[in-house]
C-alpha cells in the first residue's frame, strides 16, 4: 500500500508547492523516511517525526487529499444519512447544529462531512450499503436509535466504523453519547410542580425513537412518585398540526391540563399560536353574545403554561417567550465526532457515555403560580 507521496512542484500565484522531497531536502533524510512520519507510519523515531512535522509546517507544506486517500485508502469522509421526520432538518435548529458542530471537529483533523438525507430508515440501510460497497467513507454518524434498531447490527457488518448520537445501543454494537433525557424531564417537572401544576401533558414525537420512549418513561415514573392529579401522554410523530390539534382537544376536556411539554420547539411554538386564536375567539364569541365579558387577567395570562424539550431562537422570540431545555448541540456534535475521529484512529473507546445533561432556560411562559 502507498502513503501519501509527495506532492509535485506546481506554479500557484508565482510560488511553488511544497512537496516532500522539499522537506527531505530540507532535513537531509530520505523521501521515504518523510512520508513516513508524515503518515505516522512505524518505521522512523519519534524525534524524526517531529522533526519532520516542524518542518513542513515551516514550509508551508498541505496534502493533497485526492493523493492521500489513494495512498492510505482513507476517502477523509465521514457520512451522515439521517432518516429524519417530515421537514425535520428543515425546521429544526438544534440538528442544524448539531452537524455545525461535528464539521468543525473533522475539519480540524482534514476530514469532510457527506451528509445524504434519507426519508426512511430504509433508504438510510441502502445508503449505507452504497457507501460500504463503493468504500465511500470512512466512517458514518448515526442518530435517532429506535426500537429494535437494525443500523448497528449493519453497520458492524459492513464494516463501517461509527458513533451513535443518543442511545446507548442496546447490544452495544456502536459507542455512543447521549444527553440524559430522564434527568431533564425531572428538571421540567420539578420547576412546572414548583408553580403548582398538578395535570400535566407531554406531547411527544414518534413513539418508536428511543429518546421519546425514555423521556416518556421518566415523565410516568415522577408523576407516580410525586402523585400528580393527572398526566396525558400524546404522540405527535413530529406534526405541528397534530400537536395544536391534541393541545386543544385536551383544553376543551372536564379536567383540562394546565401544563404541556412538548418534544420540540415547532410543536411548541405552533400549540401555542392555536391556543391563542382559540382563547381570543372563544372569549371575542362570548362577549359579543352577551354570555360573559372580559374580566379578569388577559392574554397571556390566562394561556396554560409551555415548556418545549429543545430550545431555540423560536423559543425566545414566541410571545410569550416558552421555557425550554437548553443544550449545546454544536458541542454536543463536536463530541460526537471526535468520538468517531478516535474510532477511526484505532484508539480504545468506552462503549456509552452520557454527556451534556440539558439546564432549564426559564421564560414567561411558566412565569404563572398555580393557586
Amino acid at each position: 500500500m502507498k502513503s501519501v507521496q509527495g506532492n509535485a512542484p506546481q506554479q500557484s500565484g508565482g510560488t511553488s508547492r511544497v512537496s516532500l522531497k522539499d522537506i527531505a531536502d530540507e532535513l537531509g533524510i530520505s523521501q521515504t523516511a518523510v512520508s513516513f512520519a508524515i503518515n505516522d507510519r512505524p518505521g522512523v523515531s519519534s524525534e524524526t517525526k517531529r522533526r519532520v512535522k516542524e518542518a513542513a509546517a515551516r514550509l508551508g507544506w498541505q496534502p493533497v487529499y485526492a493523493a492521500q486517500a489513494l495512498g492510505s485508502s482513507k476517502t477523509m469522509t465521514v457520512g451522515f444519512a439521517p432518516a429524519r421526520f417530515k421537514q425535520g432538518l428543515n425546521e429544526e435548529a438544534f440538528m442544524l447544529h448539531f452537524m455545525a458542530g461535528v464539521q468543525a471537529s473533522l475539519s480540524i483533523k482534514g476530514y469532510g462531512l457527506l451528509y445524504r438525507p434519507c426519508s426512511s430508515t430504509k433508504e438510510e440501510i441502502a445508503v449505507y450499503r452504497d457507501w460500504a460497497s463503493r468504500k465511500r467513507v470512512d466512517g458514518v454518524i448515526l442518530v435517532d436509535l429506535r426500537i429494535d434498531d437494525p443500523r448497528p447490527k449493519l453497520i458492524s457488518s459492513l464494516g463501517l466504523p461509527a458513533a451513535l448520537a443518543g442511545g446507548p445501543d442496546p447490544d452495544n454494537i456502536v459507542p455512543s453519547l447521549s444527553i440524559d433525557d430522564s434527568k431533564t424531564m425531572d428538571t421540567i417537572l420539578d420547576h412546572l410542580a414548583a408553580m403548582g401544576h398538578r395535570r400535566i401533558a407531554y406531547l411527544s414525537g414518534d413513539p418508536a425513537l428511543d429518546y421519546s420512549r425514555g423521556r416518556e418513561a421518566a415523565f410516568r415514573a415522577f408523576a407516580a412518585k410525586h402523585g400528580l392529579d393527572s398526566i396525558d401522554v400524546e404522540y405527535t410523530y413530529f406534526d405541528a398540526e397534530r400537536a395544536s390539534e391534541k393541545t386543544l382537544s385536551l383544553l376543551q376536556s372536564p379536567q383540562p391540563p394546565t401544563a404541556f411539554i412538548y418534544e420540540t420547539e415547532i410543536l411548541a411554538a405552533a400549540s401555542l399560536h392555536s391556543i391563542t386564536e382559540w382563547y381570543v375567539l372563544d372569549n371575542y364569541e362570548r362577549t359579543v353574545q352577551g354570555v360573559g365579558e372580559l374580566t379578569g387577567p388577559r392574554y397571556p395570562f390566562n394561556l396554560p403554561a409551555i415548556v418545549s424539550f429543545e430550545d431555540s431562537f423560536v423559543c425566545e422570540a414566541a410571545y410569550p417567550s416558552i421555557t425550554s431545555a437548553h443544550r449545546d448541540a454544536s458541542e454536543y456534535g463536536s463530541k460526537v465526532a471526535k468520538l468517531l475521529l478516535k474510532i477511526l484512529a484505532g484508539d480504545k473507546v468506552s462503549g456509552n457515555r452520557r454527556i451534556l445533561t440539558p439546564s432549564l432556560i426559564v421564560r414567561d411562559s411558566t412565569s404563572r403560580t398555580i393557586n
